[in-house]
């Protein structure tokens, strides 16, 4: 295994290097997706850049991949109501939206103009960042979303449905819930970082919080990281056996 400095917000992973490009290319036969923003309040800018449009991007560097299985992208079964095991379609909103349909193209414009004003009013970086979290939180409520993370993630299974059109490419999306520590590998308890509901169970286990006002009616829906790596691999030993070229979902 060779580690490769990338990003997926830009094109070619932003990768630079042809040579290594053409290499890659030519010798990738799985590909993984797993980049995001976790953060369910993140920049409404940054949010788009990597969870809507990095699984664009992964996508298009896929289908230059001359030896390629499958494509598996790894989304979020975080959201409001009960999540069927169906693609989301482009344009879609959900329960509750204010709008009928979702314009992604509308959405990155209004987020350039957003920018554009905030640059012209001199704003501070601390103001910047704060109203570019607020207007995610914004949009994604009025498409029908709880968070910026989960609508944007949303946003990138449309990318990927849509753009492989031509169904060249054999796309496996896991919908696993809130990925917390592991449960047994490489250890119980292991994390790396502190993320989504991370932020709670740390303080916790440190006695540091005492109590969590919340409902005691409600179930937290939480799924160990190991148990997510160990679906991820069956699921493309399972699919990796179907000639067909098709978009598969698992939760």
């Amino acid at each position: 295994m060779i580690p490769i400095s990338g990003d997926v917000s830009d094109v070619n992973l932003g990768i630079t290097d042809k040579e290594l490009i053409n290499e890659m290319c030519g010798e990738i036969d799985f590909i993984i997706n797993s980049a995001a923003t976790t953060r369910f309040d993140e920049r409404y800018d940054v949010a788009m850049d990597i969870n809507a449009f990095g699984p664009l991007n992964v996508l298009n560097f896929a289908k230059r991949c001359s030896k390629l299985k499958l494509l598996l992208h790894v989304s979020t079964g975080t959201r409001l109501g009960v999540l069927e095991e169906a693609a989301i379609e482009m344009g879609t909103t959900i329960e509750g939206a204010k709008a009928s349909c979702l314009d992604i193209e509308g959405e990155m414009k209004l987020i350039e103009e957003a920018k554009k004003q905030l640059h012209a009013q001199n704003v501070n970086q601390n103001e910047f960042t704060s109203t570019l979290r607020d207007l995610g939180i914004q949009r994604a409520n009025f498409h029908g979303w709880p968070d910026t993370y989960s609508y944007t993630k949303a946003i990138g299974e449309m990318n990927l449905g849509y753009f492989n059109n031509s169904k060249n490419i054999h796309i496996i999306i896991l919908r696993p819930s809130i990925i917390s520590s592991t449960h047994k590998d490489p250890f119980p308890g292991w994390m790396e970082g502190v993320k989504t509901l991370d932020a709670i169970f740390v303080p916790y286990a440190k006695r540091k919080l005492n109590i969590v006002l919340c409902d005691p009616n409600v179930i937290l829906d939480v799924i160990p990281g190991d148990m997510v790596v160990n679906s991820m691999l069956a699921a493309m030993a399972a699919d990796a056996q179907n000639e067909c070229n098709k978009l598969s979902i698992y939760h």
